[in-house]
């Protein structure tokens, strides 16, 4: 984070703060870039949160809605089949899993997993 002074005293805004600059990043779930905002960085700082974003602003209400429904799920003692959206690591077809990948591990449809599988297994 690159800052340099502003802060707000009696309504004012005085060179004692750091100024926070705009930074590009790249969201761990679908690999677009994502701007986040001085005013964003000041709303962390003031939080008191360390870490940046990993997620752009769709993938996160994404995730807070898997979450909720999980969530939900659980609450009514209802089990609930996951189906998570991914893109084919080996063809780049979409498909669906039963399971939230793991950041960094590759996702096969099912042809391109039985493929990979039958060849570790030879």
């Amino acid at each position: 984070m690159q800052m340099e002074g502003n802060s707000r005293v009696n309504g004012e805004w005085n060179e004692v703060e750091m100024e926070f600059r705009d930074r590009i990043i790249k969201c761990i779930d679908c690999g677009e870039e994502f701007i986040w905002t001085a005013g964003e960085q000041i709303f962390f700082r003031d939080k008191g949160l360390q870490n940046p974003p990993k997620r752009c602003k769709p993938c996160k209400q994404a995730k807070n809605e898997r979450i909720a429904a999980i969530m939900a799920a659980q609450a009514e003692g209802v089990r609930r089949r996951v189906e998570v959206p991914v893109v084919c690591a080996q063809c780049g077809q979409a498909t669906t899993v039963p399971f939230y990948p793991w950041q960094g591990r590759p996702v096969y449809c099912r042809s391109c997993f039985l493929a990979h599988k039958s060849a570790e297994q030879s």
